[in-house]
């Protein structure tokens, strides 16, 4: 195995916010509840710092409303906000898959990260695929060339998008079987199926989300 240190990962703002927008996606937190910079930092292991940032981005994005107390409350999320941002996402992905398949794009990142989860999950690892999934998809952004559409990309991620009663470990096939489809595609420079397959591949981890949705509904 070659090591985490050869895959890339979002800086710890964006991971924040990736944590935290997936747990107000799949309705963790929910409209109403309160969140603090000091409890976030603590669950998480981290300093105030990125926790203060990521509570930027989610204002900026309105699932939040910041507080002057150093605090924010959740604005909460409906049908419609699940679907804006999976559609942004797949026209976004698919596109930076498309740019991936051209002439002289380096795609061996995107294998290194698709090898190191396959390996993970040859030996039951399921813990730590959302690490090895968040790499595939940001080596594609990368191997996009496209720096705005990158910078976009981390700035919408949710982490892994496991519906309702759905283990680790299925989800992790089914992520993983994707993965490789999309990765035959890059490496046959097939733009098209390239964008196909991404685009189904966020829209079903959209249908996925929505289904925490409807068991309240």
């Amino acid at each position: 195995m070659k090591g985490l240190n050869r895959i890339e990962l979002l800086p710890a703002r964006e991971q924040v916010a990736s944590a935290l927008r997936k747990a107000i996606l799949t309705r963790e937190l929910n409209e109403g509840d309160a969140i603090t910079l000091e409890g976030i930092a603590s669950q998480l292991g981290l300093s105030s710092t990125p926790v203060r940032e990521a509570f930027q981005i989610l204002s900026h994005d309105g699932l939040i409303k910041l507080r002057p107390n150093k605090g924010a409350i959740i604005l909460g999320v409906n049908k419609k906000t699940i679907h804006d941002h999976y559609e942004t996402r797949a026209i976004l992905e698919s596109e930076a898959a498309a740019m991936a398949c051209r002439s002289g794009k380096d795609l061996s990142h995107i294998i290194d990260s698709f090898q190191e989860a396959e390996e993970a999950l040859t030996k039951n690892n399921f813990n730590d695929y959302s690490d090895y999934n968040q790499a595939f998809h940001m080596a594609i952004w990368t191997a996009s060339g496209n720096e705005k559409i990158k910078s976009l990309l981390s700035s919408l991620w949710n982490g892994l998008s496991i519906g309702h009663n759905v283990s680790k470990e299925t989800y992790a096939h089914v992520s993983i079987n994707e993965h490789r489809e999309i990765l035959k595609a890059l490496t046959s420079h097939d733009e098209e199926q390239a964008k196909k397959l991404m685009q189904a591949h966020i829209i079903r981890s959209m249908k996925n989300v929505l289904t925490h949705f409807e068991i309240d509904t």
